[in-house]
């Protein structure tokens, strides 16, 4: 079957091997394809690879040949769903292959934000050190993390984790659960969202965004959290009411946020966040750890081969 893959770059800029997949038939590569190019380069395509390259209703009925696609990410909203199943083509997604990476970047943020790592770096290479009166200086409080409230929106494998990292800091975790959330850890406390937003210290989100979680983090809930609290996303940016969190710490109503996810990426250069003060942004990167991209590209290959055997795996259609 021929394979295409719509936008290969994010997953490998050259430091991983698409040998495995060229070995499963003929393949054409392509580090980036712009919507008005899928189409075309799709047209001869069994077997279709994408990012983030989005799949409508129209394109997948517009591609007669197609009888796969390939997410190679976890979520596959990207993807009429509903659409293929009635084609009769399967799509697969890649599940779990970033839990840690994840889990670690969200804990970068943090300690950043706690700690101003980068900031005070920065002044010391400005020679601000150098001209210090005394011994030592910081220019932002330093905030402890031990026996801080840990409050995790989605309790699935990266939240877990995440609750992992945050027991070895000191701090108590609580978290919000769903109906198929597994038996919680003996040190974890479930409990409802207001809750969690009123009580820690830091919230982190790690759900997944369906109509009833965006703008989950909105005016309300962030007027619950504490002046001392921070903010966290490393999940999906419209989980965030964007204008209302820019006002929130605007105001100093919390203290400050880490995101590495935003509603529009890249943002649009009016966002309010990329001017909110105490705001830590990353570009969409927890994921791309050479040992998480590598686990992704590996199990994406390993989707495609099962699936030439008639033994589909990690299926979401």
């Amino acid at each position: 079957m021929n394979i295409v893959v719509l936008d290969g770059h994010t997953l490998n800029p050259g430091d991983l091997s698409w040998e495995e997949l060229k070995a499963l038939g003929p393949c054409a590569i392509y580090e980036r394809s712009a919507p008005v190019e899928v189409l075309k380069r799709a047209a001869e395509a069994q077997i279709l690879i994408t990012n983030k390259a989005p799949l409508g209703r129209e394109q997948i009925r517009a591609l007669p040949k197609l009888r796969y696609i390939g997410v190679t990410a976890t979520g596959y909203n990207i993807i009429d769903v509903t659409a293929a199943r009635e084609q009769r083509i399967t799509v697969t997604n890649v599940p779990a292959y970033g839990t840690r990476s994840v889990a670690q970047h969200t804990f970068a943020l943090l300690l950043e934000l706690t700690q101003h790592v980068g900031q005070h770096s920065q002044s010391v290479r400005a020679s601000a050190w150098v001209r210090s009166p005394d011994w030592c200086f910081w220019e932002r409080p330093l905030v402890e993390l031990d026996g801080l409230t840990m409050g995790i929106v989605g309790f699935g494998r990266i939240g877990r984790a995440v609750g992992e990292l945050a027991e070895a800091f000191g701090m108590q975790v609580i978290a919000t659960v769903s109906s198929r959330t597994r038996e919680l850890p003996p040190n974890v406390s479930s409990v409802d969202l207001d809750s969690l937003f009123s009580a820690a210290d830091v919230v982190s989100l790690h759900c997944p965004l369906t109509d009833a979680t965006r703008h989950l983090v909105n005016a309300a809930r962030l007027a619950r959290m504490k002046p001392t609290a921070f903010l966290l996303n490393t999940s999906r940016g419209p989980l965030v009411d964007e204008a209302a969190l820019a006002a929130a710490l605007n105001a100093g109503q919390i203290a400050g946020a880490g995101l590495d996810v935003l509603s529009t990426e890249p943002p649009r250069a009016d966002n309010p966040l990329l001017a909110a003060r105490n705001c830590i942004i990353t570009p969409h990167q927890a994921w791309a750890t050479r040992a998480a991209r590598a686990r992704l590209m590996s199990i994406a290959v390993s989707n495609v081969k099962t699936f030439l055997e008639g033994k589909p795996q990690n299926v979401v259609s």
